[in-house]
């Protein structure tokens, strides 16, 4: 079932038109082999995967009690927890993680309760979740590749705390979560339960970022990392979607994709003032730095480039560079902050003082002070599009 979500007025004037990643001859043929894995893996997988659910894969949950039809949901190609969560994570000091981690690969940065972890995406996308805890609070980090989609919740529901796991199906391309506790399902890239006792509930999200691992050690030198000490024996450090961002159609989606964006351009997402809206990657090139107003909230979108994208070649650390980006409010005590950049560095044009892309002065008369997080995730457009039909994109007038 698409949500609808409240809209804002598209800017008075629209802004460039993006510039979608240039496909490269090997996407084709990667994806080519992707799906003839994930065809025969179908084959080989039960009944239930192609479209019956039986009770035996999942006995507790109650398939009549559902906010979607079934035949909106596929098969991967895994069954269930065939991609195994991460349920016992270990950590490792930012001096082991350099060892391991190219300087600019792509980590998701998560703060919670006075403490900061790197979730290396190395790692996610064998596993595409980690269920945690930071700072108090149950956490669980997850990250769909096919979407590209990044999205911290955390995982207590009416006094419960919930894990997650991988229910080995798609829906919309996008990863179908499932709780052990209930059984129920539900959709990564919302946080909606689809189908058994909480179809229709929603799990908050929590603000998130994919960085470049150096930012990430930059701002917290004494932040953890979650460690390649998983349990499992995975390639990590590889990239088993190669050259998937640089295709055109996304993999085992099968609705046409929105044509206000090129499908695989990435998106953030942005909540302010209760209304929601998302700033394709493609418009950092002219405007590194964004001062907007969401929901009647100033907003500034803080962007850098330079950061290795996961989904490309089949060694991560030989990819190419995209932008990191992230979204805070711009409100600093009585006053609103206008930002730019100077020298090559984000600086508030009050005072003057840098501020680094996690949000926090680091240098100047604001030094220490730190700005509301208001982005809640990375995506593919044609995926958060896909559960978003009416979404504002910041530059892309509204259709008459």
């Amino acid at each position: 079932m698409n949500a609808t979500r409240p809209t804002t007025e598209a800017p008075a004037e629209p802004l460039r038109r993006y510039r979608p990643p240039a496909a490269r001859p090997g996407a084709a043929v990667a994806l080519a082999a992707a799906a003839l894995l994930t065809a025969l893996a179908s084959l080989a997988a039960p009944a239930h995967a192609q479209g019956e659910f039986p009770a035996w894969e999942f006995p507790k949950t109650d398939f009549e009690k559902r906010t979607v039809e079934l035949s909106e949901i596929m098969s991967g190609g895994p069954p269930r927890d065939g991609i195994p969560a991460i349920d016992l994570p270990r950590y490792a000091t930012t001096d082991e993680a350099s060892k391991w981690l190219d300087p600019d690969e792509p980590v998701i940065a998560v703060e919670r309760g006075g403490k900061a972890r790197a979730y290396p995406l190395q790692i996610l996308i064998w596993h595409e979740i980690a269920n945690d805890e930071l700072g108090g609070v149950p956490i669980s980090v997850t990250f769909c590749p096919l979407c590209n989609s990044a999205i911290v919740f955390d995982r207590r529901l009416d006094g419960a705390v919930l894990d997650f796991g991988t229910t080995g199906r798609l829906r919309l391309s996008d990863l179908v979560m499932y709780d052990r506790q209930t059984e129920t399902w539900w959709q990564q890239l919302t946080g909606e339960g689809l189908i058994g006792e909480h179809a229709g509930r929603e799990l908050a999200r929590l603000p998130a970022a994919i960085v470049a691992w150096n930012d990430f050690r930059a701002a917290f030198p004494n932040g953890s990392v979650l460690s390649r000490e998983t349990g499992h024996t995975r390639a990590y450090g590889s990239n088993p979607y190669s050259g998937y961002d640089s295709a055109t159609q996304p993999f085992l989606f099968r609705d046409k994709p929105d044509p206000r964006l090129p499908a695989m351009e990435r998106v953030l997402h942005v909540i302010a003032g209760g209304t929601e809206r998302i700033y394709p990657f493609g418009a950092f090139t002219d405007e590194p730095v964004i001062n907007d107003e969401v929901g009647g909230e100033p907003v500034v979108v803080m962007s850098r480039s330079g950061t290795l994208s996961v989904l490309d070649e089949r060694t991560i650390a030989d990819s190419r560079r995209i932008p990191s980006a992230a979204a805070y409010s711009r409100r600093q005590g009585e006053r609103v902050l206008e930002f730019e950049v100077r020298e090559g560095r984000i600086a508030d044009a009050g005072t003057g003082s840098v501020w680094n892309l996690f949000g926090e002065a680091v240098e100047g008369p604001l030094a220490g002070s730190r700005l509301e997080p208001r982005s809640r995730g990375d995506h593919f457009a044609f995926a958060w599009l896909a559960f978003h039909p009416d979404a504002d994109v910041y530059g892309v007038p509204r259709a008459e």
